[in-house]
């Protein structure tokens, strides 16, 4: 006889109602985004009869579409390169040590108890600081979103290196490579899993921050995509369908990179955690 596996519908609602929980923000936007004032004033949670497209091309001439997402893009990029390239080193140097000098051991406990700092403790210091040394800029931005990853991804990443055996360091010490050599050639290779979850998250916190950019950015010509978005907003009012529509077209880049990349995620984490 086959036996048969029973529903769990207590688990089975839970699941419905996250879902919904998740895609019904997502409906509003799109409804919202699509629609005109009139349209709002009869009904808010309506499917538009009458789609005004034309909010997508007024968001983009508004918001200098275009440049903010080039800012944005440039950012996140560089951000995720030299945070996969110095926190990995940072971390390997970490892992390797802290069993045989104190050293590296405070220093993994002063990067992991940087995590519990509040972002608005250092809030002035770092305009202050950024101010004086003429860093108010996309290099400046993305240097200190590379500093400010750097607890949680060398946390992740000191889990995740001592797991690999050492073995095959010694092993390629005994064949005369060096330090440098054994990082580049066997370590990093192997911590691609979890490079790769740390570059997804990182791309996605740096490109969807509006916090810091708001603080550091002077230059209104270097404004990243979620800083454009305050135009929308006036003294008196917001222009609420134009504002959704230019949500949507910087939410888009986002939601297909995780979209292809949320199986990287998992697997860097899972492998990380088996090892």
């Amino acid at each position: 006889m086959r036996s048969r596996t029973r529903t769990n519908w207590l688990v089975m609602l839970l699941v419905v109602l996250g879902t919904l929980f998740i895609l019904f923000p997502l409906y509003m936007t799109v409804t919202i985004a699509l629609k005109n004032p009139e349209q709002m004033a009869q009904s808010v949670f309506a499917f538009p009869t009458t789609l005004h497209w034309e909010n997508f091309a007024s968001a983009i001439d508004m918001t200098n579409f275009f440049q903010s997402f080039r800012n944005s893009a440039i950012v996140t990029a560089s951000t995720v390169i030299l945070t996969l390239l110095s926190n990995s080193m940072v971390a390997y140097a970490i892992a390797r040590n802290m069993e045989k000098r104190k050293f590296f051991k405070g220093l993994y406990y002063y990067f992991v108890s940087a995590m519990f700092i509040p972002f608005p403790i250092i809030m002035l210091p770092i305009v202050k600081l950024t101010s004086s040394l003429d860093m108010t800029n996309l290099l400046g931005l993305t240097l200190l979103h590379t500093v400010y990853g750097l607890a949680f991804n060398v946390f992740v990443y000191v889990g995740y290196i001592r797991s690999i055996p050492v073995a095959l360091e010694e092993a390629a010490f005994v064949d005369g490579a060096t330090t440098w050599g054994t990082f580049w050639k066997i370590i990093f290779p192997l911590m691609a899993p979890i490079s790769a979850t740390v570059g997804i998250l990182t791309c996605l916190s740096t490109y969807n921050d509006f916090l810091l950019p708001l603080i550091i950015i002077s230059d209104p010509a270097q404004y990243t995509l979620p800083l454009v978005q305050y135009v929308f907003q006036g003294q008196f009012n917001t222009d609420f369908n134009l504002a959704f529509a230019s949500y949507l077209l910087a939410l888009l880049p986002m939601i297909i990179i995780y979209l292809f990349a949320q199986k990287w995620i998992i697997n860097g984490v899972t492998q990380g955690s088996v090892k």
